[in-house]
């Protein structure tokens, strides 16, 4: 029987098969997963903004993409996972706030996808696929038995990357 591991906003963390990992309410905010396809090990972080370095109130590791995918990366390979195998995959980094005036504020999902690809291509780490932009929420799930990264959206079909 799998058990289902919630991980909330500004959070992290991981699990291994047969167990599923998910988080809710994905807006501006990128959940991004790792998973070793060999040792069935994964993990999710679920971030809110791009860099650390640009906030003074920074306690919060997982709250950003930079420290965040690296503080994952830890984990999953404390685990057990091999880095030569792991892939990752994002989903959210929606504009929430279209035309409100304020542009920074409206773009912040394509800044935390980017960040996410820049942070990546540093580590060594393959980007297999992602759901991210336009102008909705979504719910994600990693079967970590199969690797695959469920996206649920309202009043729209399951979409399994």
């Amino acid at each position: 029987m799998e058990e289902v591991i919630k991980v909330g906003m500004a959070d992290l963390n991981i699990c291994k098969a047969p167990n599923i990992i998910t988080t809710l309410g994905l807006g501006s905010c990128i959940g991004l997963t790792f998973y070793d396809p060999v040792t069935k090990i994964g993990g999710m972080v679920h971030y809110m903004l791009p860099d650390s370095t640009q906030v003074r109130n920074n306690g919060n590791i997982a709250k950003f993409a930079d420290t965040g995918i690296r503080e994952l990366l830890k984990r999953v390979l404390a685990a057990g996972a091999s880095k030569q195998r792991l892939v990752a995959k994002i989903a959210g980094g929606a504009k929430m706030f279209e035309g409100s005036g304020l542009s920074n504020v409206g773009n912040i999902g394509a800044r935390n996808a980017e960040a996410a690809k820049v942070i990546l291509r540093g580590l060594g780490i393959r980007l297999i696929a992602e759901d991210t932009g336009l102008n909705y929420g979504r719910t994600v799930e990693l079967h970590c038995d199969t690797g695959d990264f469920y996206i649920k959206a309202v009043g729209k079909p399951i979409k399994i990357i």
